[in-house]
């Protein structure tokens, strides 16, 4: 009697892990020379970035170690390190003038303030029109209005100052303050209307079929969606008006009148020495305001520009 023996069946194939059918690892193709270039190659575009950075740095360093200086020694010792730390410039440049530099500062203060609210109030109003309403020649208006970005301020600085000077402005805040309130800055109506674009029409229709009109629509629907380029807004206006020198020279003439940029210019002196050191702090102080206001308003700023002409 004979036994066949059957031949087993073939069947699925159990893998063991580390055995003959495993996978071999997978590997990164990076060896150790590979990775250690990655890495230098990041430590140098770090380093770059710092030379950079304090290249850049270094003229707003001077000017702090200049104004704790002694005046004599400005241009001497050019260096950061402080031989003598001379405080009494500040104190100096704070009564050199014929008014104390807080009313430098206040007159500032209201000439930003006035420049502020008029952006807003009358750049958002236009942009919600351009934006929302349809009338004739809106586009042709649109078009004229982005034309006057590239049309510099000194070609019509000479009729401007013509106009306000027959109707007695000069010498008053009024002729910095009054342009901003027609929406004449057409790069925040254009930021504004790329804003506004972005926001869903339903939202409209939604406040529409409740009975709201357009004044309704702009200050309860469309102004608290707004808020990053208002504040972007408010923050560039801020910084331009505070640094502006050349329209506040003009209109302003009268001492009492001046602003921080045009009282920082009656510091140099083209009869007599100038009080360097007195020049270099309140620089410093009229530098403190701007540097509050971006550090606070970032945020916003870099929110409000991501988010324009986004649909």
């Amino acid at each position: 009697m004979t036994t066949e023996i059957q031949p087993l069946s073939p069947g699925p194939a159990i893998l063991r892990p580390g055995g003959a059918d495993a996978d071999p690892p997978k590997t990164s193709g990076r060896g150790p020379k590979s990775r250690f270039a990655v890495r230098l190659r990041d430590v140098g575009k770090h380093l770059l970035l710092i030379v950079s950075a304090l290249a850049m740095i270094y003229p707003l360093l001077w000017m702090i170690a200049s104004s704790l200086r002694p005046n004599d020694l400005i241009f001497r010792e050019p260096g950061l390190l402080l031989s003598t730390f001379e405080v009494g410039n500040y104190s100096e440049g704070w009564n050199a003038l014929a008014s104390p530099f807080s009313t430098y500062l206040l007159n500032s203060a209201v000439v930003v303030l006035g420049c502020i609210i008029g952006n807003l109030v009358s750049c958002s109003m236009a942009a919600y029109a351009f934006a929302r309403l349809n009338f004739k020649g809106k586009k042709w208006l649109f078009g004229a209005m982005l034309l006057t970005i590239m049309l510099p301020f000194h070609v019509v600085i000479v009729p401007q100052y013509i106009l306000f000077s027959q109707i007695g402005w000069v010498n008053t805040f009024w002729p910095i303050i009054v342009p901003k309130l027609l929406a004449t800055d057409a790069f925040f109506v254009f930021l504004m209307v790329q804003f506004i674009r972005g926001i869903p029409k339903d939202l409209d229709e939604a406040a529409r079929i409740d009975g709201a009109g357009h004044p309704r629509i702009f200050l309860q629907v469309i102004l608290p969606l707004m808020v990053p380029a208002l504040a972007t807004t408010t923050i560039f206006t801020f910084i331009w008006t505070w640094n502006d020198f050349f329209s506040q020279l003009i209109y302003l003439t009268d001492p009492k009148m001046f602003t921080v940029p045009v009282a920082l210019r009656a510091f140099v002196d083209a009869t007599a020495s100038t009080s360097w050191g007195s020049l270099f702090a309140m620089s410093i102080v009229s530098l403190l305001p701007v540097f509050i206001a971006f550090l606070l308003g970032q945020k916003f700023l870099v929110k409000g520009i991501a988010t324009t002409g986004i649909k």
